[in-house]
């Protein structure tokens, strides 16, 4: 029995010895798995920390980098932009001290200011522009450049600024020839005498020079009138008339048609026909202009260089171009010759243009409001 007994206990004992065993087994290999996972978490964290200081450091650079970037950009547009405001100003600047006719200023300011005096003649100066002022609705005017091209810039300021279009007659022929048909057509070898203003240039060059001239007034005048809306007109006009070169151009194209106008109406009353305008027995019958050479060489030549255009020159130049210029003349105040019109014989269509002067020498343009 006591053997029984001792074997059931010994089979009991190596039973619960090897459930220990197990279970150490068991406990060792959650314990290895256990380490393992806290390995491998260990080993991931690591990982995405390592990847994770690379890429802030990167991203840090990156953001670094764009900052710099942007703060170069601004700094890059400020100085754009002051440089871009500078170089506005200087053009404005330029244009202004370069423009021949100024922009409109208060017509009773202006008198105030150019007649302060108590003189005899400030006070009939200051009467003349009230009389514009009140009467003749004339409430402000542009200055023009005190040279002697005053009158025909004048004028011809205000044909282009209106979008007036070429004459008639000039529509009929090609103004690009008329030097040349002078030349050759009409034998006019003198016209190389030609001076072109303060330029003083006369020479073989002469028909280029005209050429020039010719082609400059008739591309100009092509593209003002072609502009119709009256602002973008006047923004050409301003532009071309700060240009002096292109300026003078136009004047001497001027100063040429005129010439052409009087060598026809000369070679037309030499057989005995009737001249197409009175003025030009007028201005022929003169002692310094009885034919276009005398013309040309004691009147054209000198005009824009020691003298500007008289009153029979005016007479012509409203019949060529086909408009009635209008003169208040303020140094005539309270007499009939207050208010002249150049021709003093127009036709109803003609467009109408209006100068102020106070000495029949310098002219600047009226502006009427109503």
């Amino acid at each position: 029995m006591q053997r029984r007994h001792d074997g059931k206990a010994s089979k009991n004992r190596d039973w619960f010895t090897e459930q220990e065993k197990r279970s150490r087994i068991n406990h060792s290999k959650r314990s290895v798995g256990r380490h393992e996972v806290q390995s491998w978490t260990t080993a991931t964290k690591q990982s995405l920390c390592l990847v994770w200081q690379k890429v802030k450091v990167k991203l840090m650079l990156s953001m670094s980098f764009l900052i710099a970037v942007l703060w170069y950009c601004r700094r890059l547009y400020s100085f754009l932009a002051q440089l871009l405001k500078r170089w506005s100003n200087y053009l404005q600047r330029k244009l202004i001290r370069n423009l021949s006719v100024l922009t409109e200023v208060d017509l009773l300011g202006y008198s105030a200011r150019e007649w302060n005096g108590e003189t005899k003649q400030a006070k009939h100066m200051r009467e003349a522009y009230e009389e514009l002022f009140w009467s003749c609705h004339i409430k402000y005017l542009r200055q023009v450049r005190r040279d002697n091209y005053c009158v025909l810039r004048a004028v011809l300021f205000q044909v282009f600024s209106q979008g007036i279009p070429f004459p008639s007659w000039m529509k009929e022929r090609d103004i690009l020839k008329l030097p040349e048909k002078l030349l050759y057509s009409q034998g006019c070898n003198w016209i190389q005498q030609y001076s072109f203003g303060p330029e003083r240039y006369t020479g073989p060059n002469a028909f280029g020079k005209l050429r020039k001239c010719m082609e400059t007034l008739k591309t100009n005048w092509t593209e003002i009138i072609a502009t119709k809306d009256p602002e973008e007109r006047g923004n050409m006009c301003n532009t071309l008339f700060s240009d002096e070169s292109k300026e003078h151009k136009l004047y001497e194209a001027i100063k040429f048609i005129m010439l052409y106008e009087v060598i026809e109406a000369y070679e037309q009353m030499k057989n005995r026909e009737e001249p197409p305008h009175n003025l030009f027995s007028l201005l022929l019958a003169r002692d310094s202009s009885s034919d276009p050479l005398s013309f040309m060489m004691n009147h054209l030549n000198s005009i824009g260089d020691t003298i500007c255009l008289d009153q029979v020159d005016l007479f012509l130049l409203g019949y060529l171009l086909e408009v009635k210029i209008r003169v208040y003349r303020l140094h005539r105040f309270n007499t009939e010759e207050f208010q002249v019109n150049y021709p003093d014989e127009y036709r109803r269509e003609w467009n109408e243009i209006s100068l102020l002067t106070e000495d029949d020498h310098y002219y600047h343009i009226p502006l009427f409001r109503t």
